[in-house]
């Protein structure tokens, strides 16, 4: 069962969530820049994270399971959010540059499902982050955050998923490495910078960046038996003229043989021999 965009929405506006938001964001940033000219779709609950890039990017948009609900974003402008089902986005093939998923596979009742739907709306070679909590985390025990509901995943877990789904990682990372406190927020920097290096596997997600890779598949040929009848009489065409065979050869004595048995010219007179018809 998805948490209501309303318990979303009040986590990230606490300072705990404000300072997951800044951590998850920067490293957003550091993967793909500013997104300049590129269309990208902030799936799950990814709004908080994707503000930085709007004012570069073509066009962002969000989309938000309908198990979870949606709301208006952004604040006091033209709303880019929309209610979508997990497995049937309404997006056509290939058409966003940059997808974000951040809250949308943990709950989500068939994650394969709907990572075959992100690489599907995915242009080629387009490339997509998906941020889940890890499984040897702290955030994924504290019920208080949203990352303490759902599946947690480990790096292996979330690279294995996404290959089933023709999405080849590319890159991964880690982030919140703060307790899931609300005191430990005011440090969240501090824990940040010293985690990463003294206790990475303490992180409270795993980032991973995987590419959309399309392949020209050329058909491969099989060879078949094929079964012709052949006819056991065949019918000569209308009109045409039986086809003789050639004479058997005759070695040079038989023609000799041949030419000796033929008449002179005396018995012909004499009325011997073949008769022979004048010629008109």
């Amino acid at each position: 069962m998805r948490r209501d965009v309303l318990e979303l929405r009040e986590f990230y506006a606490s300072p705990l969530g404000r300072a997951a938001r800044d951590m998850v964001g920067r490293k957003v940033v550091e993967v793909w820049g500013d997104a300049r000219g590129l269309d990208v779709l902030a799936l799950g609950y990814a709004t908080p994270f994707v503000g930085a890039l709007r004012p570069a990017a073509r066009r962002v948009t969000a989309a938000m399971p309908a198990q979870q609900g949606v709301e208006l974003w952004p604040a006091g402008e033209p709303n880019l959010t929309c209610l979508a089902d997990e497995d049937a986005l309404p997006f056509a093939n290939a058409l966003f540059d940059r997808i974000l998923c951040v809250h949308a596979l943990e709950e989500s009742p068939d994650p394969a499902a709907l990572l075959r739907e992100v690489g599907r709306i995915l242009a080629p070679s387009g490339r997509v982050i998906v941020a889940v909590a890890a499984r040897n985390g702290p955030w994924a025990n504290v019920e208080a955050t949203p990352f303490g509901h759902g599946r947690p995943y480990s790096r292996r877990q979330l690279g294995e998923l996404l290959r089933e789904a023709d999405l080849e990682p590319s890159g991964w990372t880690r982030a919140l490495y703060a307790p899931p406190i609300s005191w430990a927020a005011r440090w969240a920097e501090g824990f940040e910078s010293a985690g990463s290096r003294l206790w990475p596997q303490f992180a409270g997600l795993v980032l991973m960046e995987a590419v959309k890779q399309a392949f020209a598949v050329k058909p491969r040929g099989a060879r078949a038996r094929v079964r012709v009848a052949r006819p056991l009489l065949a019918p000569a065409p209308a009109g045409a003229a039986p086809v003789s065979q050639a004479p058997p050869r005759r070695s040079s004595q038989s023609l000799l043989e041949a030419s000796a048995e033929r008449p002179s010219v005396q018995d012909i007179a004499a009325g011997r021999g073949h008769n022979w018809e004048p010629s008109s």
